[in-house]
């Protein structure tokens, strides 16, 4: 995807930095209270222009982070090569997170270093991505209160964790939310992160399609492209690959995947699935299949949020995308974004 130029002697560095979040904030997986990332820093002997990147890890998601320790030492040998990893992006081909920060920060300086990734109309503050607002995890009176705020902001997209709480909770919570919002007035998304289990994972996406859900992401774990297949096929609700997507990197094996499991939706996380020129390349295999997609942050700090942000306006995608952390954590970077009614937008 980057066209590498001559562009004098670049240097590279990184600092660790961590993000708290302002609440615990719950998955399937546990409860999240802080964010891992490191920022990359790129300058060039052609210009003193220096360029920003972030590479954020999940740790138990991100297939290239086990400790700081092993994450360091190829951040390390990266920056110490980084004319060589820019010039062969396929050799960080199982380091998602790594890649998509060395992309940033060279596009970052390309563009002049006002953290300006990508030019369209979106970047330059004439066109705004709707967005869905985060319903995160939590007790049944939390995750209403969350709810009742994305509504209240304007968000005519709700995208809620389930799998937490009981299920007849959740459901007692979706059919309160449908009795005062019908599907045209708000749409609701749902994400099990592998929660449920195969044996009634059919039921529940049956019970939850009496609502007019949208869809359901990931609702068994990854890996079982058999078991994945079957619900894609049977499901009255369509399902989209999320966690599914870790980990299969080369073009063959994409493809691979979506024509064996044929999913009804697709979603890419440029931290998780290959940069920009992973994603871009899952995208265009998707598009070749007829499976729709969006885009959707990986709890990124402002840097990387708004990497990934002006990477989803280069298209022409009228789904709302899942860009709406930037608000999570009690201290960050300043931002360039902001969100208003349910779309974010470049600051002019």
């Amino acid at each position: 995807m980057i066209q590498f130029d001559e562009v004098g002697k670049i240097s590279v560095s990184f600092k660790a930095k961590t993000l708290l979040f302002k609440l615990p904030s719950g998955t399937s997986r546990g409860v999240l209270t802080e964010k891992k990332l490191w920022i990359l820093k790129l300058n060039s002997t052609k210009n003193k222009i220096q360029g920003w990147g972030e590479c954020s890890v999940i740790p138990g998601l991100s297939p290239d982070y086990s400790t700081d320790l092993q994450y360091e030492a190829k951040l390390l040998e990266v920056c110490q090569n980084a004319e060589l990893f820019l010039k062969s992006p396929e050799l960080l081909i199982n380091y998602p997170s790594i890649l998509f920060g060395l992309e940033s920060a060279f596009l970052d300086w390309k563009n002049g270093g006002e953290r300006l990734y990508f030019d369209s109309d979106f970047s330059r503050g004439n066109a705004k991505i709707p967005i869905n607002g985060l319903v995160w995890m939590g007790s049944e009176s939390f995750m209403r209160s969350q709810i009742e705020e994305k509504i209240t902001a304007g968000f005519r997209c709700i995208k809620m964790k389930v799998g937490a709480i009981n299920f007849e909770e959740e459901i007692q919570l979706i059919s309160e939310i449908r009795k005062q919002f019908s599907p045209d007035q708000l749409e609701l998304r749902v994400d099990a992160n592998g929660a449920f289990e195969m044996e009634d994972a059919l039921n529940k996406l049956t019970i939850l399609n009496e609502f007019k859900i949208h869809s359901i992401e990931q609702p068994i774990n990854a890996g079982n492209w058999s078991d994945m297949k079957k619900l894609c096929s049977t499901s009255p609700l369509p399902i989209a690959l999320d966690e599914e997507l870790i980990g299969i990197n080369t073009k063959e094996r994409k493809l691979e995947l979506l024509e064996t499991i044929r999913p009804q939706y697709i979603i890419l996380k440029p931290s998780l699935h290959g940069g920009f020129s992973g994603s871009t390349e899952w995208i265009e295999l998707a598009q070749s299949l007829e499976i729709p997609w969006w885009i959707t942050s990986a709890l990124e700090s402002n840097i990387g949020l708004s990497a990934i942000a002006q990477f989803a306006g280069t298209f022409s995608n009228p789904l709302p995308q899942g860009l709406g952390t930037g608000s999570l954590f009690q201290t960050n970077f300043d931002t360039n974004l902001e969100v208003e009614a349910g779309f974010i937008r470049m600051k002019k």
